[in-house]
């Protein structure tokens, strides 16, 4: 094991906590079966336009899938070929 790969892997689950703290942070978008049927308002602004706090949390969980999902493939590709 080199160190590309130990520092690959440490970022790796720095970034998977990362997700998983912003996942639990918003909150539920479900409204069960009442929202199913009678349509959940899907709300990202507040009242002046500004993003709302879940509408950030959301943001934050997107880029973080995006660089988890690179920072993977950069790091399989590279141990396979520093090996």
């Amino acid at each position: 094991m080199n160190i590309f790969e130990i520092i690959s892997g440490v970022v790796l689950i720095l970034t998977c906590l990362l997700i998983v703290v912003v996942v639990l942070k918003q909150e539920s978008k479900g409204r069960g079966l009442s929202g199913a049927i009678m349509g959940g308002a899907n709300m990202n602004e507040d009242m002046r336009g500004r993003m709302t706090n879940n509408a950030k949390w959301a943001l934050v969980t997107r880029y973080a899938a995006i660089v988890l999902f690179v920072l993977t493939i950069l790091t399989c590709v590279l141990s396979a070929r520093l090996k």
